[in-house]
């Protein structure tokens, strides 16, 4: 019912089930991941009113409720590094016993949890809502983070030469002048200096 893929890793459908309403993944190195995109295969829907309330879990620090998966969000990018700020849920032990055979946190080969609780839709929100603004990693700002803020620049700056070729998808053998580049930055600048960054979050 359900898939895995952490940045820069293959597929996973590994799905470990602990009983009807209740799963997870293994994370195995999670030291090294930044970004995980969970989502439904397809094959099965949820019944109406019914979500899947995504848990991480980190060996000697706990869960933190990540977000919901639905029929009508059938998938989710969550950012792991630099954002795991501990326990956000005092039932998520209960619903995910079985993690408590995973080792303590280690500096190499940490093995992370994935886990999906299958819930209704309404119970999962209240729990998103009770979480800190801070823990949201949908809210994370582009200025405060400089690997995401780095990735919007060259987003912004991939798509706006893309604009420039004609012929067919951009491609590693396109050639594109480096006036079109200076004229990317100074518009950039420009916008920067105007105001801000604020524009990478809106896709300006």
């Amino acid at each position: 019912m359900f898939g895995c893929c952490v940045a820069g890793r293959l597929l996973q459908t590994n799905l470990i089930q602990v009983d009807e309403t209740h799963a997870y993944f293994e994370l195995p190195n999670a030291s090294t991941i930044n970004h995980v995109c969970v989502f439904l295969l397809g094959t099965v829907p949820f019944p109406d009113g019914f979500g899947a309330a995504v848990h991480f879990f980190w060996p000697g620090k706990g869960f933190q409720l990540l977000g919901v998966l639905s029929n009508e969000k059938p998938s989710a990018i969550f950012r792991l590094k630099g954002t795991y700020s501990g326990p956000s849920s005092s039932t998520a032990q209960n619903k995910f016993s079985s993690y408590s055979s995973v080792g303590p946190d280690m500096q190499q080969d940490v093995t992370a949890i994935l886990g999906l609780s299958i819930e209704p839709i309404s119970t999962i929100q209240q729990q998103l809502e009770q979480l800190p603004s801070a823990l949201a990693s949908t809210n994370a700002s582009p200025a405060k983070d400089p690997t995401m803020l780095a990735e919007r620049i060259v987003k912004h700056l991939f798509n706006y030469i893309s604009g420039f070729v004609s012929g067919g998808p951009m491609s590693p053998d396109v050639a594109i002048p480096m006036s079109v580049i200076q004229r990317w930055y100074e518009m950039f600048i420009s916008k920067v200096r105007a105001g801000g960054v604020g524009f990478l979050e809106r896709g300006d």
